[in-house]
């Protein structure tokens, strides 16, 4: 079940006259648990340190909790490395630095082995990746999830979610699966990505998958660059209002990062251009 957790959520029917929550929840593939929950929202405060840490961290990805919380202090903000760090974690942000994989167990999800060391990246669909990006809006946040080819810089496919479970990473990655297919998939260790259905549709269409492992932190710098882009050109300057806007907003974008926007990495063509080959 591919289908992102918010609208597996508006199937139940909380009176059906003969299923149960429970049973339609498991019907579904959704946790009883994940129904029920509603987040509380954060405060205008939490909401503007969010802000401040999204922007700053696009600007220096290496900043840890730390030299974040000393910032916001330098601008005012009443914090504390407690909060800064529930902050960052609910952003999904982390500090780009090699470090000992301490909260990992072994034994949740299946894992692979990295292998890309040594490889030349020579041509489109040899290797493709994804990883997890905080978009703010005015009142909240939404998470964004995109598939990239290596080589070409090309985006393949794309989703929003408003949680970080699985699910939108699923679809991002079927939706590009539905168009073309890596040799091989590489992605960071993070939940989303070591479960079982984000691992399923790679390997049933006989797709080798990576893992970056200790000491890779920068394996994944070209949806890193992808990330700075984005929120430059697209995020920061429209303010999304709310997630139909976000939405919105980048499918105007991302049309135009593919196709008319020039890479200085790419000899000044366009993602589009150099993944299929046109001049």
């Amino acid at each position: 079940m591919s289908c992102p957790l918010e609208r597996r959520r508006s199937w139940i029917q909380p009176h059906h006259p003969q299923l149960s929550v429970r049973r339609q929840c498991q019907l579904l593939g959704l946790a009883t648990a994940s129904y029920y929950y509603r987040p509380e929202p954060e405060s205008a405060e939490n909401l503007e340190c969010m802000r401040w840490l999204d922007e700053e961290y696009t600007r220096h990805p290496f900043y840890g909790v730390r030299k974040m919380t000393f910032l916001l202090q330098q601008a005012g903000q009443a914090v504390g490395p407690k909060r800064v760090r529930r902050l960052l974690r609910l952003m999904g942000l982390m500090a780009v630095y090699a470090k000992p994989r301490l909260s990992l167990n072994p034994l949740a999800h299946r894992r692979f082995p990295y292998l890309l060391k040594g490889v030349a990246i020579v041509r489109p669909n040899q290797v493709w990746s994804t990883d997890i990006t905080y978009i703010r809006l005015r009142s909240g946040f939404v998470y964004l999830a995109a598939v990239i080819d290596w080589y070409s810089r090309y985006v393949l496919a794309w989703e929003l979610s408003i949680s970080l479970e699985a699910d939108f990473c699923v679809v991002a990655l079927e939706r590009a699966l539905a168009f073309q297919r890596p040799e091989i998939f590489n992605t960071d260790q993070g939940v989303q990505f070591t479960s079982a259905p984000f691992q399923a549709p790679l390997l049933a269409a006989q797709v080798r998958v990576s893992m970056d492992g200790r000491g890779r932190a920068f394996d994944n710098i070209f949806v890193e660059r992808l990330w700075r882009t984005v929120k430059y050109e697209e995020v920061f300057i429209n303010d999304y209002r709310n997630v139909p806007e976000a939405r919105a907003g980048l499918s105007q974008y991302f049309p135009f990062y593919n196709g008319e926007r020039i890479h200085q990495a790419l000899d000044y063509r366009t993602p589009k251009s150099v993944h299929f080959g046109s001049a």
